[in-house]
């Protein structure tokens, strides 16, 4: 019989990346880290990190969490008025990125480099 996992532990069974960062970078950089999880202060980072692997990772991870979030609003926002139902749906799936939102934060300060959930393999910025 197959062993059950809980929500967080199938939350939190995401690749890491952390092996593959410098540790002085983690250090120097977690607060760049943490900028792309506040949506439009991902530009920090963007131009002040740009040579750092560990400020990219999470620049990378912040956008892509911003851009779900902007098209959920925008698909919850015309979807809406023709089903009310989808409009629960979509709050559902906001309270979720929220959730993201702050786990790719408590990544950051932990100097981890850990894929977020469903979304984290989407690389935008190499």
């Amino acid at each position: 019989m197959a062993e059950k996992k809980n929500i967080i532990a199938m939350i939190n069974d995401t690749p890491d990346r952390t092996s593959s960062m410098d540790s002085a970078d983690i250090e120097k950089n977690k607060i760049m880290a943490i900028l792309p999880y506040l949506w439009i202060l991902f530009i920090i980072p963007l131009f002040l990190a740009k040579d750092s692997k560990y400020a990219k990772f999470h620049l990378n991870q912040g956008v892509v969490l911003s851009l779900a979030s902007l098209l959920l609003s925008i698909i919850s926002s015309i979807l809406t008025s023709v089903l009310a139902i989808l409009g629960v749906i979509f709050w559902i799936i906001s309270v979720i990125l929220f959730i993201f939102q702050i786990l790719g934060i408590i990544y950051a300060l932990q100097g981890k480099a850990k894929e977020l959930p469903y979304i984290g393999g989407i690389t935008i910025f190499k």
